[in-house]
């Protein structure tokens, strides 16, 4: 029995979808590891799950009517709401997602959800447009502020017959996520070496894995003031770093000149230049993942000066340029140390997806992620910005996901590339 499980008390709301059969597994699963189950069902999870089954299981009634004067009177909604040591949402959908976000409270589960003082975990589940529609995840990176944790969803094939994320996590997962919840950690924290805790990499799908992340700009000098340089800002690549991390890898951040804190628990190289770039992520391997989001220059100065160049009657300075090493395609081709999957990026301001797949060829990687760098109207730039529309890449096709937030799109990326290190797939 669980010790961290054992006596404590689970509120679980389940919501209406076909995964909602799975939190009938799930509430079993807390119960022979000890812990105590009441349950809020709501309408819409009424058509896919009964009361009296998931009453047999609970062994405690089950709550379905926010006006019920005798659910009132036996346990207000308040108490009820204040009662558990945590509250879980399995499955949660892309209604209860929004109504949490926006504080709306208008059945038994929403007002719970909005009453309570503890925290909660959600487990989301819907179709993949769902999931990946720019409302869902405005409401779902809403909640993270909040401090709502999330577990799942996972990649796979659904009931509508569409393929990607919006799988609820499977009940061990999410019962790795509540007793994680409960310890109230931020992470699970991965030991040196990591074994075969079956229950770890269940809840952690790149648990035990090195990730190797490059990010930022280079910096590549003119003299001793001046480089040259691009629009990076890193947000995306440290976006990655965390969301790698937080699904259990050991993270190596090889990051270019950048104004952003390194993530909690990654391990960051910090260079300027793309050859101290090149360098520094050869010390780094072997690494099962690598994922190139840095912009690197592509050109030095040849004869970089020594002194600052001074402005005087010479005229124009003219400077000799050579070319950087290419460190996508130097790594994705190294038969010794190449890691498992090889993902690189595309930045392009016109025939995005054409330009990306010559370069899916031509660096000899697994993945290109490409995106639309062009300036936008209104003045808004991916590169700086905070969102990203990007374009995944491999021999197999492309697909197009929405705008998102660049966490949005970080948290996709990790879980496409968790199901293919889990799969052991090599799609190059």
């Amino acid at each position: 029995m669980s010790s961290i499980l054992a006596g404590k008390r689970i509120l679980l709301v389940i919501g209406g979808g076909i995964a909602a059969y799975k939190a009938l597994d799930l509430v079993r699963r807390l119960r022979e590891r000890g812990a105590g189950v009441r349950a809020i069902l709501t309408k819409a999870g009424e058509a896919f799950v009964t009361p009296l089954s998931v009453s047999a299981l609970t062994g405690d009634k089950v709550y379905t009517d926010l006006f019920s004067l005798t659910d009132e009177a036996e346990m207000g909604h308040i108490e009820l709401s204040r009662d558990a040591d945590l509250l879980v949402i399995a499955p949660a959908t892309a209604d209860l997602l929004a109504r949490m976000a926006q504080g709306i409270a208008n059945d038994l589960a929403s007002t719970a959800l909005l009453a309570t003082d503890k925290k909660v975990l959600a487990a989301p589940a819907m179709n993949v447009r769902m999931w990946l529609h720019p409302a869902t995840q405005r409401n779902v990176a809403r909640l993270r502020e909040d401090g709502v944790a999330f577990v799942g969803p996972n990649d796979g094939e659904m009931a509508c017959g569409e393929y990607g994320p919006g799988r609820l996590a499977e009940p061990l997962e999410i019962v790795a996520a509540i007793e994680h919840a409960l310890a109230g950690e931020t992470f699970i924290p991965l030991p040196a070496s990591p074994g075969p805790d079956t229950k770890l990499l269940a809840a952690l799908p790149l648990a035990g894995k090195h990730v190797l992340v490059t990010a930022g700009p280079t910096h590549e000098p003119i003299d001793p003031v001046r480089f040259i340089a691009n629009r990076s800002s890193g947000k995306q690549g440290y976006a990655i770093a965390a969301a790698a991390f937080a699904a259990g890898a050991r993270v190596t951040l090889v990051s270019g000149p950048v104004s952003l804190l390194p993530p909690p628990g990654v391990t960051l190289v910090a260079v300027e230049t793309a050859r101290e770039m090149l360098e520094a992520v050869r010390h780094a391997l072997p690494a099962d993942i690598a994922v190139f989001a840095a912009a690197v220059a592509d050109w030095r100065v040849a004869d970089a000066g020594a002194q600052k160049i001074k402005k005087d009657e010479g005229g124009t300075p003219h400077f000799m340029l050579v070319e950087n090493p290419d460190i996508l395609a130097t790594i994705a081709r190294d038969e010794a140390q190449r890691p498992t999957l090889v993902v690189g990026f595309a930045a392009e301001t016109e025939q995005v997806v054409e330009h990306a797949r010559a370069k899916l060829a031509r660096k000899g990687c697994d993945l290109i992620v490409a995106n639309d760098v062009s300036p936008q109207p209104g003045g808004a730039s991916v590169m700086g910005g905070d969102r990203n529309r990007v374009h995944l890449i491999s021999m197999n096709g492309v697909e197009t996901w929405p705008d998102m937030d660049k966490q949005a799109v970080a948290a996709a990326l990790v879980a496409r590339l968790g199901q293919l290190e889990r799969a052991k797939l090599h799609i190059g």
